[in-house]
């Protein structure tokens, strides 16, 4: 199958790191399926290239919406190649300012947003044994941060969903894959009021990506030396960890 006939679809697209793969995929030849709630912005990005870009709007909290949103893309296009579940949302919370309303947000959007997607794509994939699925997951889901007690949940529990999956994906023949950035420039960590470390930008996310969509690794790193240095303080033991954790506390 030639490069340009290849069809990916986006789920998050409208900005940050999702907008940043639809602009980097449709350079590179790709038809590209955007979705995500906000329906006039992914119409003003569609119009853009309606060949090649086409507007899916979709709520990843409604199972049955995800299912239909599949529909439309393989009624236009056939087979979808690779699926990129992206939709997610941040909210940095201190002990005092505790909801659990956000909790409940965060886990909906960012966790079973994804188990939708999976719903959504697995059988079709499994019954043509091909089609790659990638999952936004992050560094914050391998160790518990401060204030980021909703958000990390969410993203180790897409990262433990990952590793538990693979292996029946693969012997079916479709990949599944995760994504892990450290900080990205978004509209969603313009909310930290912290440090940092290994800022990198959505296209550099994109970027990495694309280089990695044929390749054979589980989890695509970006940027690398800072995902390796989470997974580091991920093997710190308890003893050493926490003295560390509570130094970060504002």
């Amino acid at each position: 199958m030639s490069q340009v006939q290849r069809t990916l679809w986006v789920v998050g697209a409208s900005t940050g790191i999702g907008a940043a793969l639809v602009d980097v995929f449709h350079r590179a030849g790709w038809r590209v399926a955007l979705s995500a709630r906000r329906a006039e912005l992914l119409h003003q990005q569609a119009a853009q290239d309606p060949e090649r870009l086409f507007a899916v709007p979709v709520d990843v909290t409604d199972l049955d919406a995800m299912h239909r949103a599949v529909a439309a893309i393989e009624a236009r296009w056939g087979e979808i190649d690779t699926a990129i579940l992206n939709a997610g949302d941040y909210e940095p919370m201190a002990l005092d300012d505790f909801s659990a309303a956000l909790f409940v947000r965060l886990m909906q959007v960012n966790y079973i947003g994804v188990v939708h997607g999976l719903d959504a794509l697995q059988r079709c994939m499994r019954e043509r044994k091909r089609g790659q699925i990638m999952i936004t997951a992050s560094v914050a889901g391998y160790r518990g941060l401060p204030y980021a007690a909703p958000y990390g949940a969410t993203k180790a529990a897409l990262i433990s969903l990952a590793e538990s999956l693979q292996p029946e994906f693969a012997r079916d023949g479709v990949r599944l894959r995760l994504i892990c950035p450290g900080f990205v420039r978004t509209p969603l960590t313009d909310k930290n009021d912290f440090p940092m470390p290994g800022l990198t930008e959505p296209a550099q996310v994109a970027a990495a990506v694309l280089r990695e969509v044929d390749g054979r690794r589980f989890e695509i790193l970006v940027p690398r030396g800072f995902g390796w240095l989470m997974k580091g303080v991920r093997s710190l033991p308890y003893l050493f960890w926490l003295p560390l954790a509570r130094r970060m506390l504002r």
